[in-house]
């Protein structure tokens, strides 16, 4: 195991997050600055339509975040996390090349989505795993905090990526478009490599089941991961419903927005449309997760409303609910003709941000804790197969509202809100009964 050269006061991050947090923030640049043109280059460029394109955009969201059971599996069980993340980089670079050499070729655009699958799903478990391998027994009170600003640096890539990357396609070309964030994910996996020195690297199963065995205490250890892996999992079991209504920032938001009016024009490019939208719901995050972790959680403790990770999930349900109502009001006047500003649509972004920081942050928080020592990347994996569950269900309810529904506008938004305040009120029953696993030195 390294460990860092000058070990953090226990009220400080220690110095190597630096690493990792830069990591995801490019890390996250090349995802989003792919999936922010993505939508429009399979509609446009690969003559999908808008239907053919939102379902295998939402198939491939789905194949990354089904994928973090590969990289959980081979970190926990073989590798570890450290030689996962970086030996997986590899995929993910070679991913981003395919699409920019291979542009308008659709057995380069499924080479290319398949390879950045494998390399951003077999990542996404280790590194949020990774954060929290980084802090001692002293500094555990610190991890609301760091995955808050781990999330933080998630969005500022991402919205860096979608202000800058529709830019390049529309000056240059996709080609280029694609090798920007190639280039992105070639740096993130640079400086991860730069902290190597410093991190606490945890040995991998196979490792600790060695030493359990000679201690004499595996059926121990067996018995309290699959009790753990149960409950976090009944907690999981809704969540799909949420992403279901949120990945679609990438496909149905777009686009209403593309029939909304263009915001602030600048030297011939607009600083909100469509697609540079996505960007301005990652900002939203920047500035909603310092709000709510530095101002409304402590004020909520203070007044005696304890924020713990559970209710703060609860609230981010609700919100979700609740911006799909405000895209269906939206959405229902540009059904009548009514020209709007793709400003409005900021209503429902702001909304549905909130809710992403309170459920998506803390479940990365919540994760880590109650998972035992041995298990940690694949609980995260379990967590981030909640967002493929979610893309699998959008790619499944256009293509039963295309053959039998067809369901459009307004009504189309409106029941997807409906289905998630039932959810949300399923989530809130189940984590009201939630029995929380106090962590231990010895259990992890």
């Amino acid at each position: 195991m390294a460990l860092p050269t000058s070990p953090a006061a226990p009220d400080r991050f220690p110095p190597q997050i630096r690493y990792i947090i830069g990591n995801e923030a490019a890390e996250r640049f090349s995802y989003y600055g792919m999936m922010g043109i993505l939508e429009l280059y399979l509609v446009n460029r690969m003559a999908m339509g808008e239907g053919g394109a939102t379902e295998i955009l939402h198939l491939f969201g789905a194949a990354v975040y089904f994928l973090p059971l590969l990289g959980g599996w081979l970190a926990d069980r073989w590798l570890g996390r450290y030689w996962t993340i970086l030996s997986i980089s590899i995929f993910y670079c070679l991913g981003h090349g395919t699409l920019a050499l291979f542009e308008g070729s659709r057995t380069g655009l499924f080479v290319g989505l398949s390879l950045i699958a494998v390399g951003a799903g077999g990542i996404k478990p280790c590194v949020s795993a990774f954060v929290g391998d980084q802090f001692r027994e002293d500094q555990q009170h610190l991890l609301m905090k760091v995955y808050g600003w781990f999330y933080w640096a998630i969005n500022l890539g991402a919205a860096a990526a979608f202000f800058i990357v529709p830019r390049i396609h529309e000056h240059w070309s996709y080609s280029w478009a694609f090798a920007v964030p190639g280039l992105a994910m070639g740096l993130a996996t640079l400086i991860f490599w730069l902290g190597r020195k410093y991190y606490v690297r945890r040995p991998p199963m196979s490792d600790q089941n060695r030493a359990d065995v000679a201690l004499g205490r595996s059926s121990r250890v067996e018995v309290d991961g699959a009790r753990s892996v149960t409950g976090i999992l009944t907690v999981f079991a809704t969540v799909p419903f949420f992403w279901a209504l949120f990945n679609q920032v990438n496909s149905t938001w777009v686009l209403q927005g593309k029939k909304m009016v263009p915001f602030w024009q600048v030297h011939g490019d607009y600083l909100l449309n469509g697609e540079t939208m996505q960007g301005a719901g990652a900002v939203l995050v920047m500035i909603w997760v310092p709000i709510l972790t530095l101002g409304v959680y402590p004020l909520a403790e203070r007044l005696g409303l304890r924020p713990t990770p559970l209710r703060r999930m609860s609230a981010g349900m609700v919100l979700g609910a609740a911006s799909f109502f405000l895209c269906g009001l939206l959405q229902s006047q540009l059904d009548h003709g009514v020209s709007m500003s793709i400003v409005w649509q900021l209503v429902p972004y702001t909304v549905l941000e909130a809710g992403e920081v309170m459920l998506s942050a803390t479940a990365l928080e919540f994760a880590f804790e109650q998972a035992p020592a041995h298990l940690k990347s694949i609980i995260m994996s379990f967590w981030l197969m909640t967002i493929a569950g979610g893309h699998f269900l959008i790619a499944v309810f256009t293509s039963l509202n295309q053959r039998f529904v067809k369901a459009k506008g307004a009504s189309e938004f409106y029941f997807y809100a409906s289905l998630m305040v039932l959810v949300s009120a399923i989530f809130i029953w189940r984590a009201a009964r939630y029995k929380e696993r106090r962590t231990t030195p010895e259990s992890g």
